[in-house]
């Protein structure tokens, strides 16, 4: 049940540049070696977090403090995350720099993926609650797979459309980015919101 609770949290990891990104590697010339790299640096840096959360609050915090601290610590990360969300909720472009991933090298797309899913404000705060979550649940690290895999496929989907539908994807990826970019925040703080709900009940 553990693992079920965190997945809406993938949704939380992608929204924002992180998705952004995959768009624009979906639509580059080296789409498949840029975009495959983008996913594998993203599943290493958040297995990463993920199990150093995980390690932490399952060691020396857990011996040293009450389950029902660690949730309000938890809920506490949460509210952080929807106050970061709101706060970003109006960049109505894309950063400038994103234009030039239609030409990265699969190397720069593997170290984008890493640093975005594992040091993006939002992005860290989620990892580290899904551990911290998964730990106070007494449920294995092994629960953070599902969670991982959701967010690798979420990120993975620009370049499957365009695998499975060719030109038709091409032309319909700019728009489908373009609303994300607009309207993510709103499905982020509702998936944070219903998670803090999970954690206090």
């Amino acid at each position: 049940m553990s693992s079920v609770n965190v997945l809406p949290l993938a949704i939380v990891m992608v929204a924002g540049p992180q998705i952004l990104s995959s768009f624009f590697f979906a639509t580059s010339e080296r789409w498949k070696a840029t975009s495959a790299a983008y996913v594998l640096g993203a599943i290493l840096s958040i297995s990463l977090v993920v199990t150093i959360a995980f390690l932490v609050i399952d060691g020396p915090v857990r011996q040293s403090t009450s389950s029902n601290t660690l949730d309000y610590v938890i809920v506490a990360l949460l509210v952080v995350a929807m106050l970061n969300t709101y706060r970003t909720r109006n960049t109505a472009e894309p950063p400038k720099w994103m234009g030039k991933l239609t030409t990265a090298t699969p190397r720069f797309s593997f170290r984008l993926g890493f640093l975005l899913l594992g040091v993006f404000p939002t992005d860290i705060i989620t990892s580290v609650s899904v551990g911290a979550y998964l730990s106070t649940q007494n449920s294995p690290l092994t629960d953070a797979i599902p969670f991982i895999l959701v967010t690798a496929l979420l990120l993975a989907l620009p370049a499957l459309a365009v695998l499975a539908l060719g030109k038709r994807a091409e032309e319909r990826l700019p728009g489908i980015r373009d609303w994300m970019n607009d309207n993510s925040w709103i499905v982020n703080e509702a998936v944070l919101l219903l998670f803090i709900v999970i954690v206090l009940t």
